[in-house]
């Protein structure tokens, strides 16, 4: 009878050096799909006790609409009109107080690009106020 040696059993040993490099892959990639944006607040003043004062009646109201359409007091205006306009209105009086109100299901995102469309040209009495039904 022919007895074999006993082989030896080796252990496999499992290399970090794979692992380390599809680590540092995965956050190679990470750090490239991410967007490193520069967030700012947009300030706005917040009513008080819900009574209108003298200087809110004399604001003008610009109404962003479900659709993203914007009215100034009643007429229909784009952004572009809506920049001019406020310019113009900011140079006479740094002062102006304008009430922005979104309809119900106007998107946030049109709500902040008039919010900011307002601060870029000089508003700084801009005041956000929910559509009454």
């Amino acid at each position: 009878m022919h007895v074999e040696p006993e082989k030896r059993r080796r252990r496999h040993l499992i290399g970090l050096t794979p692992l380390i490099d599809v680590v540092f892959i995965l956050l190679i990639f990470f750090m490239l799909a991410s967007s490193f944006l520069d967030w700012q607040s947009i300030s706005l003043s917040v009513p008080g006790d819900g009574r209108a004062t003298e200087a809110d009646l004399r604001s003008t109201v610009v109404r962003v609409l479900d659709d993203g359409q914007l009215e100034v007091d009643g007429e229909a205006t784009s952004v572009t009109e809506l920049r001019d306009r406020f310019s113009a209105i900011f140079a006479d009086d740094p002062d102006h107080s304008v009430v922005v109100r979104p309809q119900d299901d106007a998107a946030l995102q049109h709500v902040v690009r008039v919010v900011e469309t307002l601060n870029a040209v000089g508003g700084t009495r801009v005041t956000l106020n929910r559509e009454s039904r």
